[in-house]
């Protein structure tokens, strides 16, 4: 008899498991939770749910031990026999303190982010919602492990690890965003996303360049959008939102609104949002240089330096922005999923501010200084192939078509000239990754062909006369190309240790042409060529001996290719003082070491304290040179010192970054960020300098109270200060960037900030943002910035859902 019901048991399992499919819920809210995961370790194999919370038994037939996972929940150990009991559901409880939660920057795929030795951090739309950035550079520091330089309101710069600029990366729904003109100098480019288009980001800390290549040096930031989803029901489904929001520092008003659209195969998801900013104004209380006593106008063509009514105001800073995202979705069965993606970003002209506050004589070095609107455009098509083949468990193409244009344009006080930039940017890519898992290891390999095309064009009129002047480009016609190949792998020793190890092979190519520069500067060659390759690669170890506790060690190494902006820049970095072409660069090589723990302390707190150690070799840096045997040279009717980018130094950076959040119970919860990083680097006479991207120490705290309707948080960002002796050089001759000190001295003050948000859930379709930011109205700058940073400022904003 016991016979007969075992096999009737067995029967009933097998049959039960074709067609069958479990779906995760929300304990607490019974909603279904998209994109979990469920792993096997009996198996060796990993599903990810579909957007309905749904995925298919069959493959983990009578397996003994299950994992379902899903960020922001506890995992829940399970098997399948219990799945069956279960009545074919799962129920997952919600929490703020976990170790593990479901990644995607380490790879590119979704995975456990308990297994993966680099440092992640996340920053959810929840966390969003709260704080209200207003762009996606204020997105990036939300969580307060990211610094943010910004040289004009229309900007900002991300520091991580004693990098930035065009030693980090951005990844948009996994396609580089780098392109052959990424500067050394401050960047602006990631304010051409949305944030209110995005579903999540994460940034990785540290070398990434296995998966990422070129660039991947200080840290990856890796941006996902929106995604079309289908209806589970089989019938049409829509849902959206609208958003109006206005801050009184800028005088800002946003308007957003997202669509989607969902059917049983096809999908659509529109996004679209404006923002007008207008001149920004400073806190009261704080240094005296930070403030804008003048602006400058022009009257019948004589300029006038006009004494500015308010100081607090930064005259000028005020912008506009307009962005679209459209992404198209068929998937004929879950094993095939096909998207296309159109992504559309144009700001208005504006200005170069830290440039505005440069003085010569006593006057203002420049009538006009700023830059044209920033265009961005993507066209997107990826395929999605889940399918358990010798081959791979998962497959991913992507092939993208990206179009940048930006432009300089600046006029000199009382000069007639007014002179134009404009680049343009072609960016081609193709990727195709594959996943695949056995028992106990799980392989991730692909190749990657990037190029870029790069033209320029240099253009300038007198004002008066509107008579064309011959001025250069700023860089080559140019064509800069890389073709790759990696593997990633990753082996589970047992319950309790993991290792990993990666190894990538980039070859680069840059072809330069110089024709149009020859008839202003005395070269000797007209064209410039580099082939060169590198190689880069990963190792860890992780162990959790517990699901509360987690040790990683990890080493990897990045590089940086030398691109159109490192060989073919020609510009004037200060007032006589010009960067020119060096075509004999090589790539520079990161060597990167830490330590990454993590762990929780009952069901109250969770810690993470992490260090490491970066050494940068062979690095890109800018040199005294010659050109034609002098060493300087007439540029912009200016005699100037010649300068290039040479593979001339070495830098170290190390640090640390601790962190904890800590729920304190009946709807109350606290948390906070600190972060060092102390940097060297080369100088030409062989000495060692402060490096210029190691931000101070800096950090957030914050204390809030969460229900079902109402969210409250208290909260203060603040950063070290550095003195004029720790200073970079370079910064150090900066002084429209930095105050005084006692001794005539520019120095970096420390500084921070008080603030307020809050939220209402006034209905399931209605809910209301309302904040005070910087509450005591300091005066402030982030360090290395130009522009001041808001005074006390607020924000209010309303969202209806549907």
């Amino acid at each position: 008899m016991k016979i007969l019901v075992h096999l009737s048991f067995f029967v009933f399992l097998s049959l039960t498991a074709f067609g069958q499919k479990v779906t995760i819920y929300n304990s607490e809210t019974n909603e279904v939770i998209p994109y979990a995961e469920v792993t096997s370790s009996d198996l060796g194999i990993t599903k990810m749910a579909n957007e309905n919370g749904s995925i298919d038994l069959q493959p983990f037939y009578n397996a003994e031990h299950l994992i379902v996972l899903a960020s922001g929940f506890n995992p829940k150990a399970t098997s399948y026999r219990q799945l069956i009991e279960d009545g074919l559901m799962v129920r997952l409880t919600p929490s703020t303190l976990t170790l593990d939660e479901i990644v995607i920057s380490a790879s590119k795929f979704r995975q456990r982010s308990v297994d993966v030795a680099a440092k992640i951090s996340k920053i959810t739309p929840e966390r969003l919602s709260i704080i209200n950035p207003q762009t996606a550079a204020d997105l990036l520091g939300v969580n307060g492990e990211v610094y943010i330089q910004k040289s004009q309101q229309a900007g900002g710069s991300p520091m991580i690890r004693g990098f930035s600029t065009h030693r980090l990366l951005y990844a948009i729904d996994g396609v580089r965003m780098n392109t052959a003109i990424f500067r050394a100098g401050n960047l602006q480019n990631v304010i051409s996303l949305d944030p209110f288009a995005m579903e999540s980001t994460e940034v990785l800390f540290g070398p990434g360049s296995v998966i990422y290549g070129s660039d991947a040096i200080g840290g990856v930031m890796s941006f996902q959008t929106l995604q079309a989803k289908l209806s589970s029901s089989g019938n049409l489904s829509t849902s959206g939102s609208a958003t109006i929001r206005h801050s009184t520092a800028n005088n800002e008003l946003t308007a957003h609104a997202d669509v989607s659209i969902g059917g049983s195969k096809w999908a659509s998801v529109t996004s679209i949002s404006h923002s007008k900013f207008g001149d920004l104004k400073m806190g009261t209380h704080g240094p005296d240089d930070y403030l804008k006593p003048y602006y400058v106008i022009t009257e019948n063509g004589e300029d006038k330096v006009i004494a500015n009514p308010n100081p607090l105001v930064q005259n000028p800073t005020g912008y506009d922005q307009f962005n679209v995202l459209q992404k198209i979705r068929f998937s004929p069965n879950e094993k095939w999923d096909f998207n296309y993606a159109w992504h559309f970003s144009e700001t208005s002209d504006y200005p170069r501010y830290d440039r505005l506050l440069e003085t010569k004589n006593g006057l203002p070095s420049s009538a006009i200084w700023m830059y044209g609107p920033q265009k961005w455009r993507m066209h997107h098509f990826s395929v999605f192939n889940n399918a358990s083949t010798k081959m791979y468990d998962r497959l991913a193409f992507r092939a993208a078509y990206q179009y940048f244009e930006e432009s300089r344009i600046d006029r000199k006080l009382n000069n007639t000239r007014l002179r134009t930039q404009t680049e343009q940017v072609d960016a081609y890519s193709l990727n195709l990754d594959f996943e695949k898992r056995t028992e106990n290891c799980n392989f991730t390999y692909g190749l990657e062909y990037v190029l870029n095309d790069v033209k320029s064009k240099g253009e300038a009129i007198n004002v008066l006369t509107e008579a064309p002047i011959a001025v250069p480009d700023r860089y080559p016609a140019s064509v800069w190309s890389s073709y790759a190949a990696y593997l990633s792998y990753q082996y589970q020793m047992s319950t309790r240790s993991v290792v990993e190890a990666g190894m990538r092979y980039s070859s680069y190519n840059l072809e330069s042409n110089f024709e149009r520069h020859l008839s202003f500067y005395p070269f000797d060659f007209k064209e410039a060529s580099i082939h060169n390759g590198a190689l880069s690669g990963n190792i860890g170890w992780v162990y959790k001996p517990s699901s509360r506790f987690k040790l990683a060690i990890h080493g990897g190494t990045g590089f940086r290719a030398p691109n159109v902006d490192d060989i073919g820049k020609i510009f004037d970095f200060t007032d006589g003082n010009i960067i020119v072409p060096n075509p004999d660069l090589k790539a520079e090589y990161a060597y990167n070491g830490e330590v990454n723990l993590s762990g929780l302390i009952g069901d109250v707190v969770k810690w993470d304290v992490s260090g490491f150690y970066t050494y940068l070799d062979n690095a890109m840096v800018k040199r005294a040179f010659t050109v034609d045997g002098k060493d300087s040279v007439i540029y912009n009717g200016t005699l100037s010192q010649v300068f290039a980018i040479q593979n001339a130094a070495f830098a170290t950076v190390f640090g640390t970054n601790i962190g904890i959040e800590a729920n304190l119970g009946a709807g109350f919860y606290a948390g906070g960020r600190y972060n060092i990083q102390k940097g060297q680097e080369e100088l030409d006479n062989g000495d060692k300098a402060p490096s210029r991207h190691a931000a101070p120490a800096f950090g957030q705290a914050r204390l809030g109270f969460k229900n079902d309707k109402v969210t409250l948080e208290l909260y203060t960002n603040f950063s070290a200060g550095i003195a004029h002796e720790d200073m970079n050089p370079e910064q150090q001759a900066k002084p429209f960037l930095y105050p005084k000190d006692s001794n005539g001295n520019t120095y970096s003050p420390s500084w921070y900030t008080i603030n307020f948000k809050s939220r209402y859930v006034i209905t399931d379709h209605i809910l209301i943002s309302a904040g005070l930011e910087n509450i005591t109205d300091i005066r402030y700058r982030m360090y290395s910035s130009g522009l001041t940073m808001p005074g006390r400022n607020m924000v209010v904003s309303a969202t209806v859902q549907f």
